[in-house]
């Protein structure tokens, strides 16, 4: 009930504190408004991907996972039914189409994903950004597999899937890349490790990298994290959506903190 609580004052917090695009006196982030957030997908863009999400959440069969991060907010077994984790896990629509506005709009050529889950939002990435290469790691061995299914029946032949926890596999994954385009973190909802992957991804990173995080409100540790993210140096602009908060690394912009509601 505490972490219940939690969530509902952030959000109500958000929601009394958050501007729109009348708020935004930045040409960069008010472009980012109007031909991103302020924007709908049409129904049909992504269709194929929604069918899969549909299946999923009707499977009845089961898994064994293996849970590097932070895990549901109720604690389950090990052993997890497909249906349940599609409906704890995956982004809904909303905020997977709008996770891939915001990639569209910046046009990255490398996209890394921490959090691949049973990769919707991977796919939605990897249809948006064709071609772009789309790095995304899960820690989960039987969780990757189904991942890769999915990926291999829904044309994601620009998606590369790493396998393993993200303290082995983001330092082999950041040596196969020259630079990062964007950066999507989804798992392991904690102050520390997520400083430590974001501090990781910034040698790759350059002055145009975007840097989304999700869940930046899940808890205290998160909240913590972001106000971190926020502070740190080579940060200039963030950009918080409640469900992502967005840091963006470019030097010719005053350094300015927007909170957002779309």
């Amino acid at each position: 009930m505490a972490l219940l609580s939690t969530a509902a004052r952030s959000y109500l917090s958000h929601v009394l504190t958050a501007g729109n695009r009348h708020d935004v006196h930045s040409p960069f982030v008010y472009k980012l408004v109007t031909e991103a957030l302020r924007q709908r997908t049409p129904g049909s863009e992504y269709a194929a991907i929604e069918d899969l999400r549909r299946e999923l959440l009707q499977r009845n069969d089961t898994i064994t996972v293996t849970d590097h991060g932070a895990g549901p907010r109720r604690k389950q077994g090990n052993e997890r039914r497909i249906g349940s984790m599609a409906r704890s896990a995956l982004k809904p629509r909303r905020q997977a189409e709008q996770l891939a506005r915001i990639a569209q709009h910046f046009r990255p050529g490398s996209v890394l994903e921490l959090g691949t889950s049973l990769g919707i939002t991977t796919l939605y990435l990897a249809r948006t950004l064709p071609d772009a290469r789309v790095h995304t790691i899960e820690g989960c061995p039987a969780t990757a597999s189904l991942a890769q299914g999915h990926f291999q029946q829904h044309g994601g032949a620009n998606i590369t899937l790493h396998t393993g926890p993200f303290r082995q596999q983001l330092p082999l994954v950041l040596g196969l890349i020259d630079r990062l385009d964007l950066v999507f973190i989804d798992g392991h909802h904690a102050a520390a490790p997520t400083l430590d992957y974001f501090g990781q991804c910034l040698a790759k990173a350059h002055n145009d990298s975007v840097f989304i995080f999700d869940d930046i409100h899940w808890n205290a540790e998160m909240e913590q994290a972001w106000a971190e993210i926020q502070g740190h140096p080579r940060v200039s602009v963030t950009v918080d959506l409640y469900h992502y908060g967005l840091a963006f690394l470019r030097k010719e912009q005053q350094r300015e903190h927007f909170r957002l509601r779309y």
